[in-house]
């Protein structure tokens, strides 16, 4: 009956009383279905009542509509016992289809309409994430920041930030998930005066997907709750449950973030309540997206249906007393396990430049940190904390949903690339000022005869800026004459031998007798590169590699210099006989077999086992051109269906061929020209190296073709073993997941799990790439994409980036492969010094791992640093509950536990020792834990 009602009164959605009577039939009726149909015939009732009066009077008029909820009394009461929370919010997406100065407008504007209606209704409340819109408004209008301040303190304003933009969860790494949190929380209870405490909320409405450490994340930070609408479509209210076992109460968004206020809202009300066990339901609303937030009209109609007699309580509402109730039911809330993902597959690959400048910030503000808290702890040097907290700002405003994932327009793309070059600024030249300092420290006096001033050098200053742009420190020349003196410093907790590139400035002696001792006078292998000297900048160098160890987090001294050993004199080169292309490099781990042809990787052999790896009946390793079917918008978001597959083996250049020579490296280079672009490849293998290494230089012109194709570049590896699944490195942590034919989020690495009994087996890691598809004995990165909307040519220009093919153990921890992907994102630094005096040594060890399956996320100094001590952020990796100890260069004197917030917890059941140097403390299992060390 009621069904044939709503089909034949037409005008219900422009008279008011048609409108009201209805809605509340409509309530009346879902309260009945929980209810077990106690009112039906009531309902019934009113419903001829209302068809009979339509038909007379041709429409619904107020008498008629109140006489029926007259009729409907008896169930006014029933109707009360729910309530609906209405929560205001403004989505505002930090510069998606539009330029910064757009966004600064759209927040002030809106929030100058917030405020207004605040002065005009006094029960209306507001809430607003997003710790960067508070500092537009510090900045831009600090008038209205005073009017903000004096709402939060009525409590009228709500602040639902906990990170600082509505940020991606998948592409950051761990650290940055915590530096949202630590910077949000100091910055809002600062600026605003709330207690840290209340900033409990982490609100992510249109975020792509969540990673399954974020609940660890979150209660590390001290943030209990949870709101989200995509990634996930099961439960609407659960407790998210991470593998540390640490969880959040989630709310996932049911109807949409933006929203306006409408009956219909209500309708979901009985049924909701009833099956989650509370008599409330939230109701989000107000404009969005471009900001613009509640409406007048919004407003009107809360207040207005709040006085219906037979429709719930609707209020104005936050949602922190949404949450409220959750909490209080949060025994019988369902639970989820696992990462809520996927959505967007697009998004971890488009606009590849963004994706470079976020991972190259990271490791860069990562290695900045730690040698600058090595620096003042051990030199009393000053650490730069507020200049990391502005690099960090700029990083973390990158993070936002729209700008990270590349779904952005060009303006979003180049401010997001302002904003990385001032955050790399700061982590360049605080990393080299650490590690200058300590090398000045560090007693060389020994290492050079004192001679006479060389004063027609050039080799001093010379290089300044030098592979800044590749995200190493300037290799900038520091010494003069024949004999000079290099400082390496390794970022990692554990020891590494490794081979190193660095450059020699204007260097006059014989390339051929170049000698390289380490700080035992012990000699050790170099290889010339480029076959001698090049130019740059009126100066001349030449690029060496040279065999290396260096301890953990900690550095190591080599002197080159030009032997007194006599050298047999060489004959002249010409050629004399014509030799065929090598087509292998090799050395005592593995053996890897080129096609001369194209370059494609035909075979890569494990030689303990002698087990073949790679499948040449797909071709080999190699690099494809896809063709993504576009039949449709939002290609920025998602990949497409494969129409064409086409792999690059024509048209193959080969520039350089060594695979057979260098006693440190074997390399060959070739050019790849298609389509309308071209790529430089550069592939090598070291010396006692498990890793095949591609270095690529694309100029890349394709371009999307609307409503046809997307053209895409990645690389492809078929195995020929099977595999179970497939493991990838996450936010503090590794995952493992079946296979699927999807591009899936990583930070960094995909490794091949097989389901053998092989020894070894494959893994990809990268310098900038994020999407990877691992499925059909395959593992493939996702390089680059010519999507056309929102930006129609976001990809076109000359790209950079790296890669490699590792041959693993199948066994391997995650934590081994988390070390083999960050020692890869992290080489060592390389440091021209001079002799002098030190107190120093040539070589040592500022912190190091001794025992434990952690992983070290960050070393720091304390963001309210009143002594000497540091923050070690680690992270469990392997799921192992037991004892992890670092052992520092100094005694330490206290250690504890803080929050990520930096504030002291007490927890009974983990312990913190200290024996000597070392400090020794409990690990539950996939946990984070920040330890303050005291010295």
């Amino acid at each position: 009956m009621l069904t044939q009602l709503l089909a034949e009164i037409k005008d219900r959605s422009t008279n008011y009383w048609a409108g009201r009577i209805l809605s509340q039939l409509e309530y009346a009726d879902k309260l009945s279905m929980v209810k077990e149909g106690k009112y039906d015939q009531l309902i019934s009732s009113v419903c001829s009542f209302i068809k009979e009066r339509y038909e007379a009077d041709g429409t619904i008029t107020s008498k008629t509509a109140l006489e029926a909820e007259g009729m409907l009394k008896e169930m006014a009461e029933e109707a009360k016992k729910y309530k609906m929370l209405c929560a205001a919010h403004a989505h505002i997406d930090m510069n998606w289809m539009w330029s910064y100065d757009e966004t600064v407008s759209i927040t002030i504007e809106t929030f100058r309409t917030m405020l207004d209606l605040m002065n005009e209704y006094p029960d209306f409340k507001f809430s607003q994430s997003q710790a960067s819109v508070y500092k537009i408004v510090e900045t831009h209008d600090p008038e209205m920041l005073e009017e903000i301040k004096m709402r939060v303190k009525e409590g009228r304003w709500e602040v639902t930030a906990s990170t600082w933009v509505e940020n991606d969860k998948n592409i950051p790494n761990g650290e940055s998930l915590s530096r949202h949190i630590l910077y949000t929380k100091r910055y809002l209870s600062e600026l605003l005066d709330i207690e840290p405490d209340r900033l409990n909320i982490d609100f992510e409405p249109d975020t792509f997907g969540h990673s399954v450490n974020v609940p660890e994340v979150l209660t590390k930070g001290n943030v209990k709750y949870y709101y989200h609408c995509r990634g996930y479509d099961g439960h609407v209210v659960y407790r998210w449950v991470a593998p540390s076992g640490a969880s959040v109460i989630v709310y996932r968004e049911p109807l949409w973030y933006n929203g306006h206020i409408d009956p219909s809202m209500v309708m979901y009300i009985p049924e909701f309540c009833t099956s989650n066990g509370i008599d409330v339901m939230m109701k989000v609303y107000g404009v969005g997206d471009h900001g613009g937030g509640p409406t007048r009209r919004d407003i009107e109609r809360i207040m207005d249906m709040d006085t219906w007699p037979v429709f719930p309580q609707i209020k104005f509402g936050t949602f922190g007393e949404f949450f409220s109730v959750l909490e209080a039911n949060s025994s019988k809330l369902p639970v989820v396990n696992g990462e809520l993902n996927f959505v967007f597959d697009g998004c971890y690959t488009s606009q590849s430049r963004i994706k470079r400048g976020n991972r190259r910030s990271e490791v860069m503000l990562n290695e900045a940190e730690l040698f600058n808290s090595m620096s003042s702890l051990n030199l009393g040097t000053k650490y730069p904390a507020e200049s990391f907290n502005k690099a960090w700002q700029n990083v973390l405003f990158n993070h936002f949903h729209d700008i990270i994932p590349g779904s952005g327009v060009v303006d979003t793309r180049e401010h997001a690339m302002g904003l990385y070059q001032e955050a790399l600024a700061v982590a360049n030249t605080s990393r080299t000022d650490a590690l200058r300092k300590i090398s000045r420290n560090i007693d060389t006096s020994k290492l050079i005869v004192k001679e006479e001033v060389i004063k027609e050098t050039v080799s001093e200053g010379a290089g300044v800026g030098f592979d800044v742009s590749k995200g190493k420190i300037s290799q900038t020349g520091r010494g003069s004459g024949k004999t000079r003196i290099f400082h390496f410093f390794n970022p990692s907790m554990h020891d590494r031998e490794e081979v190193t590139e660095l450059i020699v400035w204007d260097w006059d002696g014989d390339i051929q007798r170049i000698s390289f001792k380490d700080s035992e006078g012990e000699a050790t292998l170099h290889q010339v590169v480029s076959k001698g000297f090049n130019h740059y900048w009126g100066h001349s160098y030449i690029k060496l590699l040279v065999n290396v160890k260096v301890p953990a987090c900690g550095y190591s001294t080599y002197v080159m210099t030009e032997t007194q050993d006599r050298v047999a004199l060489s004959f002249p080169r010409d050629p004399r006989v014509q030799r065929p292309y090598e087509n292998v490099m090799e050395n005592d781990k593995i053996r890897v077999t080129f096609d001369t042809r194209n370059g494609i990787i035909t075979s890569i052999i494990d030689k303990a086992s002698g087990e073949e790896l790679i499948d040449a009946s797909r071709k080999g390793c190699m690099f494809r051109l896809i063709e993504e079917e576009a039949g449709r918008s939002g290609t920025a978001w998602v990949v497409g269906r494969y129409m064409n597959v086409t792999p690059l083996d024509r048209d193959v250049t080969l520039k350089k061929a060594d695979c057979s020579k260098g006693n440190l490296r074997q390399s060959i280079c070739y050019e790849v020209q298609f389509m309308n672009s071209k790529m430089e490849v550069e592939v090598w293998l070291d010396k006692d190296s498990s890793f095949v290494n591609y270095r690529v230089k694309c100029d890349w012109r394709e371009l999307g073709v609307p409503g046809k194709l997307v053209q895409q570049l990645s690389f492809y590896v078929p195995t020929v073993f099977k595999g179970e699944s497939y493991r990838y490195d996450v936010p503090f942590g590794a995952i493992d997941r079946h296979g699927m034919n999807i591009d899936v989020p990583a930070n960094s690495w995909a490794a091949c799990r097989r389901s053998d009994s092989g020894k070894k087996t494959l893994m990809l890691v990268t310098d900038s790439k994020n999407g990877f598809r691992c499925v059909d004995q395959s593992a493939s990165v996702t390089l680059i994409r010519s999507t056309f909307d929102p930006d129609p040519y976001p990809e076109v220009g000359l790209h950079e980036f790296a890669f490699a093919i590792g041959v693993v153990d199948n066994s391997a921890s995650n934590r081994e492969l988390i070390d083999l992907a960050y020692d890869y994102n992290h080489p060592f630094s390389v440091l021209s010094g001079r002799a002098h005096d030190g107190h120093m040594s040539l070589c040592g060890s500022f912190i190091s791992l001794r025992e434990g399956s952690i992983a070290v996320s960050a070393v720091k100094k304390p963001e309210a640093a009143s002594g000497n001590s540091i923050v070690v952020r680690v992270y469990e990796t392997d799921g192992i509950r037991g004892k992890a100890a670092l052992s520092f260069a100094q005694k330490p004197v206290k250690a504890y536990f803080v929050d990520i917030n930096e504030v002291r917890i007490d927890n009974d059941e983990l312990s913190v020792t200290i024996e000597n140097n070392k400090v020794t403390f409990d690990m539950a299992p996939y946990s984070v834990a920040n330890l303050v060390v005291e010295f």
